[in-house]
């Protein structure tokens, strides 16, 4: 188990679950922002999980793509007025992005060293 992408999976795992949450508890008064924040983290949460698991999983490519996505998410859905929806996708993806960034670019050192 390689235990630099494991934490940054546990990150992700963390970000997916905020956003899955957020239309629950603490954003729900926006009802625009429900399906994207699902959705988004429900993808973050199953290739998070997928890859703590052991099955291959999503590369941090992959990862930081979902992340980005959610960043972008309350404009391109128009739900930046709520301040806890949009608050939530900015924190969680920006996280995401930055770890998932990380981890690529460490893994991509490690190859390249190993080469």
């Amino acid at each position: 188990m390689d235990l630099t992408k494991s934490w940054a999976d546990v990150v992700a795992l963390l970000a997916g679950a905020a956003a899955v949450l957020a239309p629950f508890f603490w954003a729900s008064a926006s009802h625009q922002a429900a399906q994207p924040l699902l959705i988004l983290g429900a993808l973050l949460l199953i290739s998070a999980l997928w890859s703590l698991l052991g099955a291959g999983g999503a590369s941090s490519w992959v990862t930081a793509a979902f992340g980005a996505l959610l960043v972008v998410s309350p404009w391109a859905f128009g739900f930046d007025g709520s301040a806890a929806a949009a608050w939530t996708a900015w924190i969680a993806g920006a996280v995401t992005v930055i770890v998932a960034l990380w981890t690529a670019s460490q893994t991509r050192g490690r190859v390249l060293t190993n080469a």
